[in-house]
């Protein structure tokens, strides 16, 4: 299967992952809510946020920012439309696919973020994000990525292992999906740090296009 199947397999998914995705995520969001002013806070500068989703890290972007943010879906994305009123920052919200990226010029950002949209993607489409990431950067411009990945620890691999079902059907993600190995194969991308928000299973991957 092609990669451009794959993206319009995850679009089909997500028309109905979309309708309960806040609910459903609720359990975890209770989490993720105390890192989102963390994880965008201190970022400046014209920023492209890839798999924006419902837009829940729209309202902790600072005013400087000139964020743009794409989401795969459009039903996603018609979400994170009603979230732009709590950002503080310039914000433009854009149906893209990125592991293409068509509207986006090259060379024009200083920041790519993205949260839990690489673990969605099969190995071969990510690699073509990674290939965008390197695009749309400036030369030095940095990345900040965070993913889900595969506990050493027996006991927390146990309840991977029994949430890895449901995680794949609703959301499309998994936990061994590759992506710092990805990167780190980037002649363009240097990783320059790498470091685990909770327990070793929420990855954060940080570093710069060189």
């Amino acid at each position: 299967m092609k990669a451009h199947e794959k993206n319009l397999l995850l679009q089909e998914k997500y028309k109905l992952t979309a309708s309960f995705y806040d609910i459903l995520d609720y359990p975890w969001e209770r989490i993720y809510r105390k890192w989102r002013p963390t994880l965008v806070g201190d970022l400046r500068g014209k920023i492209l946020e890839a798999g924006v989703g419902t837009g829940k890290n729209l309202k902790f972007y600072h005013e400087d920012v000139e964020l743009t943010g794409i989401e795969l879906s459009k039903d996603m994305l018609s979400k994170a439309e009603k979230r732009k009123a709590d950002a503080r920052c310039k914000v433009n919200l854009v149906n893209e696919d990125a592991t293409v990226m068509q509207t986006i010029n090259s060379n024009q950002y200083d920041w790519v973020f993205s949260t839990f949209m690489c673990c969605v993607m099969p190995d071969e489409i990510q690699k073509l994000a990674i290939e965008q990431f390197t695009r749309v950067l400036k030369q030095g411009g940095r990345f900040r990525l965070l993913e889900m990945v595969y506990s050493k620890n027996k006991a927390i691999r146990k309840r991977q292992d029994f949430f890895a079902p449901f995680v794949e059907k609703v959301y499309g993600a998994r936990f061994d999906r590759d992506t710092l190995r990805h990167i780190e194969q980037s002649s363009n991308l240097r990783v320059t740090n790498t470091s685990f928000l909770k327990d070793d299973t929420y990855l954060l991957i940080e570093g710069t296009r060189v």
